[in-house]
């Protein structure tokens, strides 16, 4: 879907009220029948007894109330826009800090763009799913989630310096160092590996500059599960009835044939 979640001190990324993914999806959600959507959890409760039975080891989450993110981003204000994509807006803001000892946390605040989004109900779900049971130092975190009505929104920890595609691309900043290149390449890598490695193997299907987040130090994480799905146990093969990925990033053997790991002859 993209994403830019960073206003750097010299510059800020901003977006249109009708700005969408940088690159058209191979299939796009939104051109799709949503009419199988009204099986999936349609409330908070339903989602986390959905996350209970799917997970076997669940990370914490904070389902959220619509109104708690509309105050924690000043009501969703321009000034608290930092990015957007195909699922819709990106906002800043600060949960938690109620006591003295407990600074807030800084988050991104993703909401979904309604009928204008290219992603839908289906996709937000995969990412609590997914970023709901899995932790890697190169994954970015998931602190919480609104289902309330049809508002469906995504709160993840706050990486200061975007995306990596925000950075190649950026005509004010200077061009990152190789060794800087490197370890971001690095970091990346490690999440595919985690993710490729686990006993419950993911397959990713959206891997692109703009989904690689980046923390404080240019530590890479790998950010927007909306396309992934559970990949192949033991000595299953794998063939995906439906394609799914960003043109020109997908592997051009994975377009031709649906198949998400080499047949074996």
């Amino acid at each position: 879907m993209g994403n830019c979640w960073f206003k750097g001190s010299s510059y800020v990324n901003r977006v249109s009220s009708t700005a969408k993914s940088e690159t058209p999806k191979i299939q796009s959600p939104s051109r799709r029948d949503r009419s199988d959507e009204s099986k999936l959890p349609s409330n908070a409760r339903e989602v986390e007894a959905m996350r209970l039975d799917s997970a076997a080891g669940r990370n914490p989450l904070t389902a959220f109330s619509f109104e708690e993110l509309r105050k924690v981003t000043n009501g969703f204000r321009q000034d608290s826009l930092i990015g957007g994509g195909g699922f819709g807006r990106v906002y800043k803001g600060a949960v938690g800090g109620a006591g003295a000892d407990e600074p807030p946390q800084q988050v991104a605040v993703k909401v979904h763009d309604g009928d204008n989004s290219f992603q839908g109900h289906r996709e937000w779900l995969a990412e609590v799913i997914f970023l709901g049971q899995l932790s890697h130092q190169n994954l970015v975190k998931l602190v919480g989630y609104c289902c309330e009505g049809d508002h469906r929104v995504l709160v993840y920890e706050y990486m200061p310096l975007g995306s990596v595609e925000s950075h190649l691309f950026s005509r004010v900043m200077a061009p990152l160092a190789w060794a800087t290149r490197m370890k971001i390449a690095l970091g990346a890598a490690r999440g595919l590996a985690f993710l490729h490695e686990a006993e419950k193997p993911v397959i990713y299907r959206d891997f692109k500059t703009s989904n690689i987040l980046l923390d404080g130090d240019f530590g890479a994480k790998l950010s927007d599960f909306g396309l992934a799905k559970d990949g192949p146990v033991g000595d299953m093969s794998h063939v995906s009835t439906r394609i799914m990925g960003t043109y020109g990033y997908a592997a051009p053997e994975y377009i031709m044939t649906g198949t998400s790991i080499p047949t074996k002859k």
